[in-house]
């Protein structure tokens, strides 16, 4: 009887817990839906998901066409190699031609100011040609190209860092399918246990401790279940972001965004 009240007090400080959780969670969805009211949201927990695996090869193919961080990279590839081709073009020989023009006139009223206007009028032509840059302009093409490297450098390691996620979460996927079954089959059957339990201990043949085990074994079942549930769909929609693409239907994700505007 001692365990079983130590037992219950420690599943009702767990009950509170979990209560402020939810509330919490709770919170950060309606911001997040920017859902103003206090409306109850209540999740709906299946037991069925759907069951099909991902290729990692078709993740980095649509990740390759679709993701915003792998035209990013391209991006900044461009970026570089216009940076080079722009120190390059003011890198070579310049010359200034310049033109000025000046009129003069006085005159108490603004209106009459270009009226009969003096004979000081002149016009002079100028050309500027440096003679000695000190290899600045060579200076700013190395240093433009330096820069070019660096940004090359980085973008394929960052490109071989989002290969590689692409392909471990792929992988994770894969296998939290499996675990999922496999926690649901365990949950399932400690269901079971928990019921033949109680049965038995109707029936005198089992003792409150076991029937305890039993049903704490049940409620672990359940959680490990549920958390494995939300790892699964968390993957799912880690990848969908990723890749943009739909694989539960085989389509990518895309939007109207003209049709978004006017609405």
């Amino acid at each position: 009887m001692l365990q079983l009240e130590l037992n219950r007090l420690t599943e009702e400080t767990n009950r509170m817990n979990a209560a402020v959780e939810v509330e919490n969670a709770m919170h950060e969805l309606r911001t997040y839906l920017g859902i103003q009211r206090g409306d109850t949201l209540t999740a709906v927990i299946t037991d069925s998901v759907p069951a099909f695996t991902i290729s990692a090869a078709r993740a980095l193919a649509e990740a390759s066409g679709r993701s915003p961080d792998v035209l990013n990279m391209a991006r900044r590839r461009l970026e570089a190699a216009s940076n080079v081709a722009s120190a390059k073009a003011s890198a070579g020989l310049k010359a200034d031609i310049y033109l000025r023009f000046g009129l003069t006139q006085t005159s108490d009223r603004f209106s009459s100011l270009y009226d009969r206007l003096l004979d000081q009028q002149y016009v002079s032509v100028g050309l500027t040609l440096p003679i000695l840059d000190w290899g600045r302009g060579r200076g700013r093409v190395r240093v433009a190209k330096s820069n070019r490297d660096l940004v090359e450098t980085q973008v394929d390691q960052s490109r071989t860092d989002f290969d590689l996620n692409v392909r471990k979460l792929v992988s994770q996927f894969n296998l939290q399918t499996r675990r999922l079954h496999i926690a649901a089959q365990a949950d399932r059957t400690a269901e079971r246990r928990n019921e033949v339990a109680r049965l038995l201990y109707v029936r005198g043949k089992s003792t409150l401790l076991d029937l305890n085990a039993a049903t704490s074994e049940k409620d672990a079942a359940r959680r490990a279940y549920l958390s494995a549930l939300a790892t699964y769909w968390e993957l799912y929609y880690t990848l969908r972001s990723l890749t943009l693409y739909d694989f539960e239907h085989g389509r990518p994700l895309t939007a109207d965004y003209e049709a978004l505007i006017e609405e």
